[in-house]
């Protein structure tokens, strides 16, 4: 039996344990299970590793994504760029190779749900803003780098000056050249349902599409002010689905060939 699984802490808002069984199950693969390991020390990983010698891989979530990089002895090239890892192999002699397919997963979802109107954001007169600045935030801004897509960041704690403070977001010029707003924070994720990004909602109109990366709840208070005010909405849940494709897909190739 080949183990799989998710770290990260918390994990009750976590769907890829039923996504997961469920797929095995679908597709009738009973060799393979998945299970949660919430983790809120990475130091705990070690021992987690020789307490499942049958686990071959895992996914990474909050708060580890970057954190995690001291503990991999390899790195795929897009996960060195970006500088954080979402899935990992291990290996047969135990060591661990991290991935990041979380920018596949965003991309793929970006282009389904905007289709052809993604070449608003071509076009070098529109650009995205995205709304915090860790590994998830990085694997978005790869792949919009990778669709041609310009892109600022906003944070509470700005850490370069070409990053924006979220009351930076006031200035009536910058929303000019806003078209997408991709939320990379948990805030809003269950249980914390009534927290929110602090924008300007009275700013959005229907030119503004927002993808808040959170999928539990489906719908977020982010994306209920944003469909309020007009903007195009959707959450991270097929994004979600489609960075697990590429997790499984890179676990069959990696650990199970």
């Amino acid at each position: 039996m080949h183990l799989f699984g998710l770290i990260g802490y918390p994990l009750g808002h976590s769907f890829s344990q039923r996504y997961f069984t469920e797929k095995f199950a679908r597709e009738g693969i009973a060799s393979a299970r998945y299970e949660l390991f919430p983790m809120p020390d990475l130091n705990a990983l070690p021992d987690l590793l020789r307490q499942h010698p049958e686990l071959r891989g895992f996914n990474v979530t909050i708060p580890h994504k970057q954190a995690i990089l001291p503990y991999l002895q390899d790195l795929d090239p897009a996960a060195q760029r970006i500088g954080a890892v979402n899935t990992v192999v291990v290996s047969a002699d135990g060591a661990l190779r991290g991935y990041n397919t979380d920018h596949i997963g965003f991309r793929k979802a970006l282009l389904a749900w905007m289709g052809a109107d993604i070449a608003l954001l071509k076009d070098g007169h529109a650009q995205a803003l995205l709304l915090g600045t860790g590994g998830s935030a990085q694997a978005v801004a790869f792949a919009l780098r990778h669709l041609g897509i310009a892109h600022r960041f906003a944070s509470r704690q700005p850490r370069t000056p070409q990053q924006l403070a979220y009351e930076d977001l006031e200035n009536l010029e910058l929303w000019a050249d806003i078209s997408l707003i991709v939320n990379t924070t948990p805030l809003g994720m269950y249980p914390n349902t009534d927290t929110c990004p602090a924008l300007p909602f009275e700013r959005l109109n229907d030119r503004h599409w927002v993808f808040d990366l959170v999928y539990n709840p489906a719908e977020t208070l982010l994306l209920q002010r944003a469909k309020r005010q007009g903007a195009h909405t959707t959450n991270g849940l097929d994004m979600l689905h489609r960075q697990a494709e590429a997790a499984w897909a890179i676990w069959q190739q990696e650990a199970l060939s």
